[in-house]
C-alpha cells in the first residue's frame, strides 16, 4: 500500500493495516501509524498525502485532528489513516477497538532483509 510505504519512509512506526470493510461499510481499510513527537507525525501524514497526490492523483476527503492534540486523521474514502504520536495511539486504542478486523500484511520496504 502506497500510503503505508510512503508513512514508514518518514519514520512513522507500528505501521498497520486492518481489514475494517466487512465490519464497518464506510472504508475498506484503516491505516495505523505511530511516530515519536509532533514533527514527526506532521512529516508522515504530509509524506502520506504528497505520495497519494503524486502517484493517484487522489486528496483526502476529510481531514480532522492536529499534530499538537497528537493525532492526525485523513480520509481518502476507500482508506482511513490514523496517525498517533506514540502516547495518543496508546490511549485510542484502535487496536483494541477494531480487535476483530484481520490484519493485512505490510512489509517495510525500507527494511532489507539479508539472506
Amino acid at each position: 500500500m502506497t500510503g503505508a510505504a510512503a508513512a514508514s519512509s518518514k519514520n512513522a512506526t507500528d505501521v498497520a493495516i486492518l481489514d475494517v470493510g466487512p465490519l464497518l461499510g464506510i472504508t475498506d481499510f484503516f491505516l495505523l501509524m505511530s511516530a515519536s513527537n509532533e514533527r514527526q507525525l506532521s512529516a508522515a501524514v504530509d509524506e502520506v498525502e504528497a505520495k497519494l497526490l503524486e502517484t493517484h492523483g487522489r486528496k483526502p476527503l476529510g481531514r480532522e485532528g492536529t499534530a499538537e492534540a497528537g493525532w492526525l486523521v485523513r480520509d481518502f474514502g476507500d482508506f482511513v489513516l490514523h496517525a498517533f504520536t506514540t502516547e495518543q495511539r496508546e490511549l485510542y486504542g484502535l487496536e483494541r477497538l477494531w480487535a476483530d478486523a484481520p490484519r493485512t500484511p505490510f512489509a517495510d520496504p525500507a527494511i532489507a532483509v539479508e539472506g
